[in-house]
């Protein structure tokens, strides 16, 4: 029996009391109801994915003060975009945001659509950020459904299977927590909740407001609940090819295609130690590790002679390439680099 979307329960009224106390001000929440500039809702729900409040926040405050709008983002180049990202990884996301706001700006005039369906069809958009945008931006009753959900959910209702085998189970129970009439406050209050108080480690159950409702703080199970199954990464050595001419200049390229670096600048590499071009090259016997979603690559870095390549790209100075928006992956290869004195 779920509980109707007009009924509170005992835990949401608690978890709401919780928040009005105690939840985070961030400079891109509204408490209260719908945020007045819908804008700064989608610029950090892109920013938050698979990314810490804390990182977020400087970046943030950096973008809105070069994109006050999103007219001026949808109007913005790609490398502005990309230079104000650097750092913050998951480049997709930039390309994904950078695209939405031009069509934002192109289809809706500027007006960020509060429609579940329309926001669906946006670039970088999948269901738990479309929630977060109409319950957030909008005020509507949209519920969210992300880790912290997760893991309070779980233990409230002591569920130690694995977690990929009951979500529709979870989703249910999220649509009958959800407030329906301070939505955008829930939402955020159950993100804070799993944030501050019903953490992975350590949780705060001794001062929890919700442990008499806990079936796993009854059971004694709450270190051992959610259950997440963790795939394993895969693991791949590969090759950057420093490309350096008589002037001591580095060749670099912008990185073309749909991919996770599509857009930003590099030096040439592969994932399989494949050469990119026909001249010889010195191992230097430096290694850089970068782990992205499923891969944990680890390249060797090579210094080749060669005024021409033959590839596109061009050389710059290796004091200029701090311009340029690049991977942390690069940025490693470059300051173990610059460390050894190579560069």
């Amino acid at each position: 029996m779920h509980a109707s979307p007009m009924t509170q329960l005992p835990e949401t009224n608690l978890l709401l009391k919780w928040f009005d106390k105690y939840g985070r001000r961030l400079p891109w929440r509204h408490i209260g109801g719908a945020h007045p500039n819908p804008y700064h809702v989608l610029v950090s729900e892109f920013m938050l994915q698979q990314t810490t409040v804390a990182t977020v926040g400087p970046y943030f405050a950096r973008f809105m003060d070069a994109f006050p709008t999103i007219n001026a983002l949808g109007d913005a180049t790609d490398e502005r975009v990309y230079s104000l990202w650097a750092g913050l990884g998951y480049y997709s996301r930039a390309r994904s945001l950078h695209k939405t706001a031009k069509i934002i700006v192109g289809e809706y005039g500027g007006m960020l659509p509060d429609d579940r369906d329309k926001l669906l069809k946006l670039p970088g958009i999948g269901p738990y950020t479309a929630a977060s945008i109409l319950s957030l931006a909008f005020n509507r009753y949209a519920p969210v459904v992300d880790g912290n959900v997760v893991r309070v959910i779980c233990r409230l209702n002591g569920w130690d299977m694995p977690t990929s085998t009951i979500m529709d189970r979870i989703r249910d129970a999220a649509r009958d927590m959800t407030d329906p009439t301070r939505p955008a406050d829930y939402a955020s209050a159950i993100m804070d909740f799993g944030a501050m108080v019903c953490t992975p480690k350590n949780p705060a159950c001794d001062t929890c407001p919700l442990r008499d409702y806990c079936v796993a703080h009854q059971n004694g199970t709450v270190d051992r609940i959610p259950v997440i199954l963790k795939l394993k990464k895969k693991e791949k050595i590969g090759r950057a090819y420093v490309i350096k001419n008589r002037g001591g200049q580095i060749f670099i390229r912008r990185r073309t295609g749909r991919g996770l670096l599509a857009g930003l600048y590099e030096v040439p590499w592969t994932d399989d130690g494949a050469p990119v071009i026909d001249a010889p090259g010195t191992d230097t016997g430096i290694i850089v590790t970068h782990t992205f979603t499923h891969i944990q690559l680890t390249l060797e870095l090579h210094i080749i002679e060669c005024d021409a390549p033959g590839i596109d790209g061009m050389f710059v100075s290796p004091d200029d390439l701090g311009a340029y928006p690049t991977s942390t992956l690069m940025k490693k290869a470059f300051a173990a680099l610059c460390r050894a004195g190579m560069i």
